[in-house]
């Protein structure tokens, strides 16, 4: 029997066992400094959606280009390159390794610019596209989810960013 008084018996606060005798473990993925991968949790959802749109993207892009290419060129094209985009991005986030984390940002910020770009550019000239992209009229044909996916993107990089370490002292240069 442990007596409080006693400091050598007393048991110690920090490992306290839950009633289901299962050690009581620290939880580190809502810590502040604690690093969160890209494909796990939330980004388990965003990678099955980025997926979604790589494989229905590229099927799409793949069809046009070898059946009707000489209808709408331009469209097309774009098309193919948003599944290219959609496939990098799936595959940098499901990763999620520094070197991965860096092809995310950049597929994913090249998204952004291609659906705002693109979105732009149907509405102010319809007739370079013949036929609808992906991105056309920002991407009102998927119901604006190839507008929100990247912000959503970017968002979830930002938060899942490994955090900073910054070193006020000079290195050792010896």
């Amino acid at each position: 029997m442990t007596h409080p008084e006693n400091p050598e018996t007393a048991p110690d606060p920090s490992t306290r066992v839950p009633p289901s005798g299962a050690p009581d473990v620290p939880d580190t993925q809502g810590a502040p400094d604690a690093p969160r991968r890209t494909g796990s949790g939330f980004g388990r959802v965003l990678v099955l959606v980025y997926g979604i749109f790589a494989i229905s993207a590229t099927a799409r892009a793949s069809i046009q280009l070898l059946r009707d290419w000489h209808e709408a060129p331009v469209a097309y094209g774009l098309s193919a390159l948003a599944a290219v985009v959609y496939i990098v991005a799936t595959i940098a986030l499901a990763r999620g390794s520094a070197t991965s984390r860096t092809v995310a940002w950049t597929a994913v910020t090249v998204e952004l610019v291609g659906v705002l770009a693109v979105g732009a550019w149907s509405l102010l000239d319809p007739a370079a596209f013949p036929k609808p992209t992906v991105w056309s009229d920002f991407g009102i044909g998927y119901g604006f989810v190839p507008l929100v996916l990247p912000v959503v993107g970017l968002t979830w990089l930002w938060r899942t960013r490994p955090p900073q370490t910054s070193t006020t002292e000079p290195k050792d240069r010896a």
